[in-house]
């Protein structure tokens, strides 16, 4: 490749608290607009921000989670610009004494059997703007302004530009996603809004070391297949620019998920372009060291302990523990399935290669699946049971994932039930060594290989009722007495 594509990531995180930063308005998401507002988030003359003591707790979580220096002094500060979301006309934010500095993240790169580590610049704590809203009518020539969501706490990630190419932004944003939902700070619905993603975009040519002096910022990325897609769209829109002998500089875009374009919006702000100054009706915050190491003992089991622990006490593969444990509601599923039915081996196996394959198409996350994990658990069991064959199996995991439910019932509705019984298995077989006798001869004389194909044209007959293990055995008898 003559150029390498250079990117940092500003990782926006709204935290996992029912009421605001600095008021005592709801964070309750889906609210008919401008309900949840008071005059400490409209920046109403007179009214004082007070600090959200939960939302400094979940954000000193993260930084220490993230392997980051706290700083001891803090202060909040005034980001001040114009945008008819930001009823005060300022943001309030932190920029000179970040919360944590210095932290990294590892993430998995390649396939995965190595990591990479990501150097964390700062992580700051700030309150979220409201959101615009555009009416789909055209007639209507207006903009809407909803600020239920203004002064929800808001924690920005800003990484380094130490990930290189879209393969490792998809391994950053899923390595970082994971563990928020680990330590518990958010549920990071990006449906919701609660992750979003601005990424730096720059190119140097091959085998140079200094950071290029232009770049591309993209800011409201609301999926992780959008950052991905706009990653690789600016990969070639700088790299056109560059051969060409284009002189490129900093500049803010805006990303256009349906045109698959970005487009230039304005040249690239700085931190003077904002007049930060510190807010006066804060007072400047003091972490004691109790405070942290407090924080430090209370985190949660993070992912590379929770594997060990997957292999350990469940006996799985390394993959497969990898697997599972790569975001926290998919462990939990897991968890929840093997406390059902105690085979954790086939548990593993169901969701891997069923489950995630529906999840991944409907794009949602295991706690949102339509199959329950006690429902997958009962059904395992039932194979185990041989109540059901591996074959229904599958046709009763379609109908929990159509929302059938209990997989008892769906059984007993469809007339599914395994048949055990020798003397119709037998109807069967006899059937089936009648309608090929090639097949049934080539068996005869040894050739094993030949036993499989037998045993589908039961299954056939007998619509997948028929005990597999029974099957094997009365063919082996009919033809190899």
């Amino acid at each position: 490749m003559k150029y390498e594509t250079i990117i940092g990531f500003e990782v926006h995180v709204e935290l996992s608290t029912n009421t605001k930063v600095f008021c005592g308005c709801s964070t309750v998401f889906g609210q008919p607009p401008n309900t949840q507002v008071c005059p400490v988030c409209l920046g109403l003359p007179g009214s004082l921000p007070v600090l959200n003591r939960k939302a400094l707790d979940l954000s000193l979580r993260t930084a220490v989670a993230l392997n980051c220096r706290i700083n001891r002094q803090c202060q909040f500060e005034r980001k001040n610009y114009y945008y008819p979301d930001l009823p005060k006309n300022y943001q309030i934010s932190q920029l000179r004494q970040n919360l944590g500095v210095d932290g990294f993240l590892d993430i998995p790169i390649g396939d995965g059997s190595e990591q990479k580590r990501i150097r964390i610049h700062n992580i700051h704590l700030e309150e979220d703007a409201g959101k615009n809203v555009h009416p789909e009518n055209a007639a209507a020539d207006c903009s809407l302004v909803d600020l239920n969501r203004t002064g929800t706490p808001l924690l920005e990630i800003v990484s380094e530009p130490d990930i290189r190419g879209a393969d490792e932004a998809m391994a950053y944003m899923q390595a970082l996603k994971n563990l928020l939902e680990y330590i518990q700070v958010s549920d990071c619905n990006m449906h919701e809004g609660r992750l979003r993603f601005e990424v730096n975009i720059s190119h140097r040519l091959a085998g140079e070391t200094e950071l290029p002096s232009f770049r591309s910022e993209i800011k409201n990325l609301g999926s992780m297949k959008s950052a991905v897609r706009c990653i690789e769209y600016e990969a070639k829109r700088q790299t056109r620019a560059l051969d060409r002998g284009e002189t490129l500089g900093r500049d803010t875009r805006l990303w256009d998920d349906e045109t698959g374009r970005s487009q230039a919006m304005r040249s690239k702000e700085s931190a003077h372009d904002y007049r930060y100054f510190p807010e006066p009706d804060l007072v400047e915050l003091d972490i004691e060291n109790d405070w942290i190491e407090r924080v430090r003992a209370e985190l949660p089991e993070l992912p590379a302990a929770k594997k060990a622990r997957f292999i350990e006490r469940y006996g799985l593969p390394e993959y497969d523990a990898g697997v599972l444990t790569a975001s926290r509601p998919l462990a939990e599923y897991y968890e929840q399935v093997v406390a059902a039915h105690d085979n954790p081996k086939a548990a593993s196996n169901w969701i891997m290669t069923e489950l995630l394959r529906e999840l991944n198409e409907r794009e949602i996350e295991a706690r949102e699946s339509p199959v329950a994990p006690e429902h997958l658990g009962k059904m395992i069991r039932m194979i185990d049971a041989k109540t059901i064959s591996g074959k229904i199996a599958k046709d009763v995991f379609a109908e929990m994932l159509a929302g059938g439910g209990d997989p008892e019932r769906i059984v007993q509705d469809k007339g599914w039930v395994q048949v055990t019984d020798s003397g119709q298995v037998e109807t069967w077989v006899d059937e089936a060594i009648r309608a090929n006798p090639g097949p049934a001869s080539d068996y005869g004389q040894g050739k094993d290989r030949a036993m499989g194909f037998l045993v589908g044209q039961v299954m056939r007959l007998s619509q997948g009722k028929a005990n597999p293990g029974l099957v094997n055995e009365l063919i082996k008898k009919r033809l190899r007495p």
